[in-house]
């Protein structure tokens, strides 16, 4: 075999890295819409390498040309075109945005055309709406939300807990806190949380005050291994952190759980936003805001 063949067999059978592309969220407002929609497309593409740029508020024909002009820069550092998520809603800036040289992904350009077809109207073009045409009460309802489960958290506070949509219960570090800011934050939901401790699996009984909530408590639970990894992170050897412990303690708060008839989920593999939604459609919550 000559060498030129040789080549050819070996291409022919080794892997070609992934190409590195820069991705741009290009946004009139916050970008978070776009930055959602990007990070849901590229989470299809394994082992792709990408360094990923937020540029919100690009809501004048000066802002988008210097856009185009920083994806252009990085088109020629990267040797590839950039991608670009796009949630432009004016015409004229997004037009500009279409000369940069990247693959343009036009969100509104994709869905607003055969919206007003359906629909039979014309849509708007207004920058922000998404944002500003939240009505006032879904607004409050979110910062109330907010608010209480702060108050709320790891069981400061046992006030007002009648005002609540929701009580996690579960081992300390086990996801509580994190879960419960994502469902107040995107949702408008209040939520209270409430470690389960020795002292509770000693006396075999709920945390004080939590009994005759029960039809809003929804429980978490973990896998021992990851928890004690966890705990290591905040409590270096400690028995808190110990394998043994953390799986007495998973173990007690699943037979008191089990005991007191509360639903509760494996949050070990699952991302918050499955978590949310999982327990939005057991408890039968319906959200406060979109």
């Amino acid at each position: 075999m000559n060498s030129s063949a040789h080549q050819l067999s070996n291409s022919a059978i080794e892997p070609q890295s992934p190409s590195r592309h820069t991705v741009f969220f290009v946004s009139d407002g916050t970008g978070i819409t776009a930055e959602t929609l990007g990070h849901s497309l590229l989470s299809q593409f394994e082992g792709m390498q990408s360094a990923k740029i937020r540029m919100p508020f690009i809501d004048s024909d000066a802002k988008a040309r210097d856009c185009v002009a920083r994806i252009n820069a990085a088109a020629a550092s990267d040797r590839n075109r950039p991608v670009v998520i796009s949630t432009l809603v004016n015409p004229q800036t997004a037009g500009i945005l279409r000369h940069a040289n990247a693959l343009i992904l036009d969100f509104f350009g994709a869905f607003i055309a055969p919206l007003e077809a359906e629909f039979g109207l014309k849509s708007t073009h207004t920058i922000g709406r998404s944002h500003s045409s939240v009505n006032s009460s879904e607004y409050v309802a979110r910062i109330d939300a907010i608010n209480f489960t702060l108050a709320h958290d790891d069981g400061i506070s046992n006030a007002g807990l009648e005002d609540s949509d929701v009580i996690l219960v579960g081992v300390s570090r086990s996801g509580k806190t994190p879960t419960s800011l994502y469902l107040a934050v995107q949702f408008g939901i209040k939520v209270a949380n409430y470690p389960l401790i020795p002292e509770d699996f000693e006396r075999n009984k709920l945390p004080d005050g939590l009994s005759k909530h029960r039809h809003k408590l929804f429980g978490l639970t973990i896998n021992p291994n990851r928890l004690s990894t966890i705990r290591q992170e905040r409590r270096p050897d400690s028995k808190y952190a110990s394998l043994e412990n953390c799986r007495w303690e998973i173990e007690q708060a699943q037979k008191l759980m089990r005991r007191e008839g509360i639903n509760w989920l494996e949050s070990t593999s699952k991302s918050i936003e499955e978590i949310g939604a999982t327990l939005l459609q057991d408890l039968n919550i319906d959200r406060r805001t979109c």
